[in-house]
């Protein structure tokens, strides 16, 4: 079964309901001030919407990309009923030829919130995608899990080798600067995905003028 098939899956099983709730990252929230020094955003593997919809209501203007059709089509209506425009695009980040020309340089921040579905193999394509969205001067920000996130069993991947450390984000961004870089624990309450105490890490690293 494939990423699309799979995740398609687990989105229409939630039903109704948003899997990952509708409210948005709280590591992302909490960096408000810094998100509005940006006029572009893109959300990458953004689900059913909670994080892209937050941003707009910022008053960012906000792409997001998806791969699961069923969580395009929640992301929507989680939209359009708080009257908010998002440019939402099914498509697969790490596919070949993507992101388009048209992209590349083209958002002051590119976030990435709970991606680690693939690992170190693939890891470093995800990476250079975001960087290659994000325009010179602009930021990339990160929230996933470490590996003492296995002992918890509260969401993310079941495969330890996909979960960041320090070491892992400081390596993939040593030609950025890191403006932010935080492991720590919390209490996470985000829809039946994400639900309890947890093992997390954040970042935020600016690319080169």
């Amino acid at each position: 079964m494939n990423q699309e098939s799979i995740w398609s899956a687990r989105y229409r099983d939630a039903g109704d309901d948003y899997l990952f709730g509708t409210e948005p990252n709280r590591f992302l929230a909490h960096r408000l001030d810094l998100l509005q020094s940006g006029r572009t955003a893109l959300s990458v593997a953004d689900g059913e919407g909670r994080n892209s919809v937050w941003l707009a209501e910022q008053g960012l203007e906000v792409t997001a990309i998806e791969i699961s059709a069923v969580a395009v089509e929640k992301a929507r209506h989680l939209a359009a009923g708080r009257k908010l425009d998002v440019n939402f695009i099914q498509a697969d980040m790490l596919a070949p030829g993507w992101p388009p020309e048209d992209m590349h340089n083209a958002f002051d921040w590119v976030v990435g919130i709970f991606i680690q579905f693939v690992g170190p193999a693939w890891r470093d394509k995800q990476f250079e995608v975001m960087k290659r969205l994000t325009r010179p001067g602009g930021r990339i920000l990160l929230q996933g899990y470490t590996p003492k996130q296995i002992e918890y069993k509260t969401g993310g991947p079941s495969a330890v080798e996909n979960l960041y450390t320090e070491d892992t984000l400081r390596e993939a961004f040593a030609d950025w600067e890191i403006e932010e870089l935080v492991e720590y624990e919390d209490d996470v309450d985000e829809g039946k995905g994400h639900k309890g105490r947890s093992a997390l890490i954040g970042m935020v690293a600016r690319k080169p003028e």
